[in-house]
């Protein structure tokens, strides 16, 4: 039997030019740099999603959150494979705060030109496809 497609959402969460990115800790991707993010829950939209695991991750509030992109990752060195939802939002409150340590080893704002190595593999492949994204 095949292991389960996952369905994860990312959120890039915008503040004075800046985003968050946080450095993995203990899951697929160990050690690489991503924003807030986990699963998609059941009855979730995507938008839910990504204000639910920014809040859970960090303890901000986001809000005008809207669609990136959607990736189809394949993680060859773990067998997953998910369909990732690449999204974005604007800050609204609150600092960020390594809520989940075992998650999480350090987390840290940047500008798109100024992404620290090495990032997770959706937000990788969203670099190479759409390097004019944020310039």
């Amino acid at each position: 039997m095949k292991p389960p497609i996952g369905v994860g959402v990312g959120c890039l969460v915008w503040k004075d030019g800046n985003f968050l990115l946080q450095q993995r800790r203990n899951a697929h991707g160990d050690g690489t740099w991503a924003p807030p993010g986990g699963h998609l829950e059941f009855g979730e939209s995507w938008e839910e999603c990504a204000a639910r695991e920014v809040f859970e991750e960090t303890g901000m509030k986001i809000r005008n959150i809207r669609l990136i992109a959607v990736m189809n990752d394949i993680f060859e060195a773990e067998h997953k494979h998910y369909i990732t939802i690449l999204m974005e939002s604007d800050w609204q409150s609150g600092e960020p705060t390594i809520t989940e340590p075992d998650k999480c080893s350090q987390q840290a704002w940047f500008t798109y030109k100024n992404m620290p190595e090495p990032l997770f593999l959706p937000w990788t492949k969203l670099r190479q496809i759409k390097p004019e994204l944020y310039v």
